[in-house]
């Protein structure tokens, strides 16, 4: 069997795991709550009205700081929302499995034992870059 063809099959078992499905069913959900679009959706007119804003040369730093705290206030709604609270811990949870697999096929592919390569989390300080801690 060809390596593509097992690329496959680690696919479908992907796929298979409990971890993905739930993040299937949570994202459905997401998706249909009209709610939450609807707060998605005002976030990114917020963040689209900052973006103008601040590329006038004449910008208003007023208007800037209002649409910010604006765009805050939405965020902590879309935050706050059930639906999202379940799918950013479904995707926190399928993030573990799909970074380990992730790091095996690389650790491998530069010549690790691929039945000692892992994943291990590594905090850099900064939030900013970072996939989570897990």
């Amino acid at each position: 069997m060809d390596i593509i063809e097992k690329a496959r099959e680690l696919g479908k078992l992907i796929q298979q795991e409990d971890s993905y499905i739930k993040l299937q069913e949570v994202q459905k959900c997401a998706d249909a709550d009209t709610e939450l679009q609807n707060l998605i959706g005002e976030f990114n007119l917020k963040r689209m009205a900052i973006n103008n804003e601040a590329s006038k040369s004449d910008r208003d730093q007023d208007k800037l700081t209002q649409l910010n705290n604006e765009m805050r206030e939405v965020y902590s709604k879309i935050m706050s929302n059930e639906n999202m609270i379940a799918y950013n811990e479904a995707k926190d949870n399928f993030d573990v499995i799909a970074n380990r697999v992730l790091a095996i096929v690389q650790q491998s592919a530069e010549g690790a034992d691929p039945e000692t390569a892992d994943y291990s989390a590594s905090c850099s300080g900064s939030c900013d870059s970072c996939g989570g801690c897990h």
